[in-house]
């Protein structure tokens, strides 16, 4: 049998295939890329062996157990443990603590399967651990550089130029603003977290010691910063993004209107796409309602319902900037002025897209 392995490094650096046999509701609060559930058993028969177990003992739950996975049901997850480590066999396989789950989906794929496939020691609670502790030393050991600036002049697009960039927003499928959420869901904030450490781990082994991140508030939708993070980026050096009004405009549009629109329509198709994306549209603005006050909320959501429905009649997409700049010059401008003028004292650089990508490439030399 391949050795079993605690090698959590070699494991995410090398992006592992991975068997999780814990039950799916073990899988759906957190696991890892490149991880597939398999579980040794399902929801209801773990309810029932650890029921057992509170009431009579180990030695009858595991009795329970072996008969709650047994005859047809058995051979049907051998097999499909068979088919995942035929498929990738530089994998593991793990449960909860790399103990009794894992050992019992070991032996039976060995014995009655075949195979003889490792097991992941200290199981997800290790791994887990160890990107948790990965994020620490990052945070201890590296220089962090935020990027700064008014909403919407493409903080997100210096990042993308980097090398050494740490995109919070892409790890939690959320642009960062109330405007901010994506046709598709956001991640856990285990899997957030999971997806932001191994970034962190992969890029400090190719030789990063200083990265770039976007300036966030601690949430990013429903995903916080990981708090060691936060507190880092709170003290590091800041560089300034500026961009015109009407740049701004136009990159507001692109991401938030037509791309967005575009996420929505291939998830749903055209007419149900536009409806969704209309909807989540407004529901946005009605967020804000609070921050806004009545008589402006009011105004621009006029001219948002009239921009959406002239983009339903014509697929047009201009009126939309009347709304987008009211909602820069009225609302996110001020608040983001105060940011800079409070944050002043860090701010080590300003200029535009392309002066801000050659500063911080420069450091890298």
């Amino acid at each position: 049998m391949p050795d079993n392995s605690a090698d959590f490094r070699d494991i995410f650096l090398n992006d592992r295939p991975l068997m999780d046999v814990r039950a799916p509701v073990e899988f759906h609060k957190g696991a890892f890329p490149h991880c597939v559930n398999l579980p040794l058993m399902n929801d209801s028969e773990r309810q029932k062996v650890g029921t057992c177990y509170k009431q009579q003992g180990q030695e009858a739950a595991i009795a329970l157990g072996h008969r709650l996975v047994s005859g047809a049901i058995k051979e049907e997850r051998i097999a499909a443990w068979a088919e995942f480590a035929r498929a990738h066999p530089d994998g593991y396989l793990y449960c909860f603590r790399g103990g009794l789950r894992s050992q019992l989906s070991q032996q039976w794929l060995e014995h009655e399967g075949g195979i003889a496939y490792p097991r992941i020691i200290g199981g997800y609670k290790a791994m887990r651990s160890f990107l948790i502790d990965t994020i620490e030393s990052a945070t201890a050991q590296c220089r962090f550089v935020v990027v700064g600036g008014l909403t919407g002049t493409g903080k997100t697009e210096v990042l993308d130029q980097l090398a050494n960039d740490l995109d919070l927003e892409g790890h939690a499928n959320h642009r960062g603003s109330s405007f901010g959420k994506h046709a598709t869901p956001q991640p856990g904030q285990i899997d957030f977290e999971n997806s932001l450490a191994i970034d962190l781990l992969k890029k400090r082994a190719a030789g990063c010691h200083e990265f770039i991140v976007e300036d966030e508030s601690h949430t990013i939708g429903k995903c916080a910063v990981p708090l060691p993070l936060f507190r880092v980026m709170g003290e590091s050096p800041l560089v300034w993004l500026e961009d015109s009004l009407g740049g701004r405009v136009e990159r507001i549009l692109k991401d938030y209107v037509v791309d967005l629109c575009a996420e929505f329509v291939a998830l749903h198709g055209e007419e149900a796409g536009f409806e969704a994306f209309a909807a989540r549209l407004m529901q946005s603005l009605d967020n804000l309602l609070k921050r806004l006050g009545g008589e402006r909320h009011q105004r621009l959501a006029a001219l948002m319902d009239a921009a959406l429905a002239e983009q339903g009649r014509s697929g047009a997409v201009d009126l939309h900037r009347d709304w987008i700049e009211g909602l820069l010059v009225e609302y996110y401008d001020p608040m983001y002025a105060f940011q800079r003028e409070r944050k002043g004292s860090r701010i080590i650089f300003s200029g535009d897209k392309a002066a801000v990508v050659e500063f911080l490439q420069s450091r890298r030399v």
